[in-house]
């Protein structure tokens, strides 16, 4: 086996692993009807004319299953962080005393759970686009190293059947995660 040739197996497992991770994270920003801080991971505050991220600007916490608690570091911005979150797409209503906001999270409609389910077989799907684009990225280099002479043609079809290997993989480890997270939706 070509040294070469592996070394391109490994980075493409690698870039795959990131992209499998990536998918992850973005399920965690999917509401699921129980508190967590990665709900608001995304959510971004005009702090001072800077979009800077919420958990950069206060504490997190989730003291109850049905409940965030948000303890901004500078109590000046309690109210644009209240906005940040208004203008969200995650549909919670803040509610503020002046030193900390308060986000009820409230039970999913069977309605709303077949919607959610919906966004994360999306985010699924873009995660494995993106491990078969590495996979076609690397047999591309492949096709490449046996064109230049580096590899025969027998050392080609074996790259491209391990890569084959890890792209399956990684690809059911997205399902995994999906089949996961589509039980934790639609858990009532």
């Amino acid at each position: 086996m070509n040294e070469t040739v592996q070394e391109f197996i490994n980075d493409a497992s690698g870039r795959m692993d990131k992209a499998v991770s990536a998918c992850h994270n973005e399920f965690n920003t999917v509401r699921t009807g129980r508190a967590s801080t990665a709900l608001l991971d995304r959510i971004n505050v005009d702090y001072y004319g800077t979009s800077t991220p919420l958990k950069q600007l206060a504490n997190i916490s989730t003291p109850e299953s049905r409940l965030l608690v948000i303890t901004p570091y500078d109590k000046l911005v309690v109210k644009e962080i209240e906005q940040a979150i208004l203008e969200s797409e995650l549909g919670l209503n803040p509610g503020n005393d002046g030193n900390v906001i308060r986000l009820s999270i409230p039970e999913l409609t069977e309605e709303r759970r077949q919607e959610l389910v919906k966004v994360v077989k999306g985010l699924a799907e873009n995660g494995r686009v993106a491990v078969r684009n590495i996979r076609r990225h690397t047999n591309h280099d492949f096709k490449e190293l046996q064109k230049d002479g580096e590899i025969s043609e027998d050392e080609l079809h074996w790259a491209e059947d391990e890569l084959q290997k890890v792209t399956d993989g990684h690809i059911e480890k997205i399902d995994r995660i999906l089949k996961h997270k589509e039980e934790e939706i639609l858990e009532v």
